[in-house]
């Protein structure tokens, strides 16, 4: 995607050939500054900090920490150490014991004196692959928005996100930004509602700063605002992403996801999970009984950084200091309140049923 015209990605191998180069997201939307990973500790340090974020962007980044960690150890000892190094550093995204599986499993085999270089190629096609699904994502995604807008004629198409599933949680295009970006460049009208996405601020922070340099119409808006508009009329369609949807449909995502499709459930608003294949966890049956949320430092609750009227940078507490916190940083979302979910193999009704013929080999996955 671009900033400012200039093309970018998340993640990339840097021109020296072996180091590591992301965009720093805890930097955003303030500052753009480019941070350079060295060693497998430096990946997981990225991914647990949420210098990195976004599960399809913390799978690439933990299969090119595997890589770094190979270029320093790649005994079968050190293999081990670097996917136990890297598999804990967040719980909830599936992506991130995915592409670890994926490259442990390919590396094993591997002469250890070869493996530096298999590590990363490997790494190189899981990032690859990355944006190719999501590219299909938002080929199979437009087609909802181009209804949507022939509905009517000359308007604009109001998407509301929550979080910040663009290009900045992947690799590359976004999951559910995807859509919007192409449809976007297809010249349709569309204009996007972001949720601020408390308390973290992923979708005032990162969703609105790639729209606004990809040029695309949003505001942004209050977490509880998004009721409200759909009462009004004002939501065409809700489109977000997801850490890990369970075999039976259940999608997790960034807390709050669940009230979002409360709210579109009772006022009729199609509500769409863009996802990428990997984030399927069929290993998981019950997703609101089993999959694992996440707790994050009470810090990012009670405090907020952002910029003064004179330029510097603040952090300031807004919350009491003798009021404990609690910091759930995912719910998750009944199947039955999703309109259909978006894959780069099409829009799938949120089942059992559709996940498995659509991706059979991530059965055979879950199966191992």
């Amino acid at each position: 995607m671009k900033v400012d015209g200039k093309h970018f990605r998340s993640i990339w191998r840097e021109r020296d050939g072996w180091s590591v180069g992301a965009i720093d997201q805890r930097r955003l939307p303030h500052e753009f500054v480019i941070a350079r990973l060295t060693s497998c500790e430096d990946a997981a340090v990225a991914i647990r900090d949420m210098l990195v974020r976004g599960a399809p962007l913390i799978g690439a980044t933990a299969a090119y920490g595997m890589a770094l960690a190979m270029r320093e150890d790649a005994s079968d000892a050190g293999l081990q150490r670097a996917y136990d190094t890297l598999v804990v550093a967040r719980p909830t995204a599936i992506n991130l014991k995915w592409a670890l599986d994926e490259m442990r499993s390919s590396l094993a085999p591997v002469d250890p004196v070869e493996r530096a270089e298999a590590a990363y190629a490997r790494a190189d096609e899981i990032a690859e692959q990355d944006v190719e699904i999501n590219r299909g994502i938002a080929d199979n995604g437009l087609k909802l928005i181009e209804a949507t807008a022939a509905k009517k004629p000359g308007d604009v198409v109001n998407v509301l996100t929550h979080c910040n599933a663009g290009w900045l949680a992947t690799v590359d295009w976004g999951t559910a930004t995807a859509p919007i970006y192409l449809a976007h460049e297809r010249g349709i009208k569309v204009h996007v509602w972001v949720d601020e996405t408390r308390p973290r601020n992923q979708g005032a922070s990162l969703t609105a700063w790639e729209l606004g340099h990809h040029g695309v119409p949003h505001t942004v808006i209050p977490d509880n605002t998004g009721g409200h508009l759909m009462q009004h009329g004002m939501v065409d369609l809700a489109i977000v992403g997801t850490d890990r949807v369970a075999a039976n449909g259940d999608v997790c995502n960034k807390i709050g996801t669940y009230l979002k499709a409360l709210a579109a459930h009772d006022n009729g608003v199609p509500f769409y999970v863009a996802l990428p294949s990997p984030t399927i966890d069929f290993a998981v049956h019950d997703g609101v009984r089993d999959i694992p949320i996440e707790q994050r430092s009470g810090v990012e609750v009670t405090d907020m950084t952002g910029r003064t009227a004179d330029g510097r940078l603040e952090t300031v507490r807004i919350v009491p200091e003798s009021s404990p916190v609690a910091n759930y940083a995912f719910d998750v979302t009944p199947a039955r309140l999703v309109t259909g979910l978006i894959t780069e193999r099409g829009v799938l009704k949120p089942d059992r049923a559709s996940l498995a013929a659509a991706f059979p080999e991530r059965i055979a996955v879950a199966a191992k």
